[in-house]
């Protein structure tokens, strides 16, 4: 039987929040070689610490924004080689740079590593996922550091709301509240919100908790935030 195909953003707070966040990888690493005895699983990391402190950097010389976002994208491939290597992956072949590459990969193995596909203007780690998961007919996982959606910043507000379902349309118009900017900790960008309303992609907003989504990927009831019609 063909497996079915998990497209994962892994989001950067949860590869390297400040330092490398060890114990996250290993149980991460557990779950998905654990499951992907039934998926294919293309995981999309994001940059994390590193992307902001480049970013802040860049900042602070007053460089375009263009730049501050490929100084982003750079961080996003360099945590994916990382977390290639901590599922001791060859890290001659290296990681996916092109759709096309990603592809080749999948065809070869279960588990495919990638960052940022594109140096473009406003492009991400989400978008990137999104944009994967669209090719591929996937389910698309969004990890990150809060259980899921909220109608506040939860971390700011203590009478912020759980927002277990939401449809496309709706979560489009939440995220679209925001200004992009590079490095933003939204918990998808605009981009991503836009691909996975025109494509109506299943989408799961997960925290930091991963039991959550090890019962996602066997069909038990969790905790987080879906999105969908």
């Amino acid at each position: 039987m063909k497996k079915q195909v998990i497209v994962i953003s892994l989001g950067g707070s949860m590869i390297v929040p400040d330092k490398i966040n060890i114990a996250y990888l290993k149980k991460f690493r557990k779950i998905i070689k654990a499951n992907s005895k039934k998926y294919k699983f293309i995981i999309v990391c994001g940059g994390g610490s590193i992307a902001r402190t480049y970013i802040s950097a860049l900042q602070n010389i007053q460089s375009s924004t263009l730049l501050q976002n490929f100084a982003g994208i750079s961080a996003t491939r360099m945590n994916a080689r990382y977390v290639s290597y901590f599922f001791n992956q060859n890290p001659q072949k290296g990681i996916p740079h092109t759709m096309k590459e990603v592809e080749q990969y999948l065809k070869k193995q279960d588990i495919v590593f990638c960052g940022a596909l594109e140096y473009k203007s406003q492009q991400t780690s989400d978008s990137t996922a999104a944009t994967i998961a669209k090719k591929f007919k996937a389910k698309f996982i969004n990890l990150t550091n809060i259980d899921g959606l909220y109608d506040k910043n939860p971390k700011t507000s203590k009478n912020a709301k759980f927002i277990s379902k939401i449809t496309w349309k709706d979560f489009y118009k939440k995220a679209n509240k925001l200004k992009f900017k590079p490095g933003q900790h939204f918990v998808l960008d605009q981009t991503a919100a836009e691909i996975i309303l025109k494509n109506k992609i299943p989408t799961y907003i997960l925290g930091p908790t991963l039991t959550n989504l090890d019962k996602l990927l066997k069909n038990k009831s969790f905790k987080g935030t879906i999105i969908q019609n």
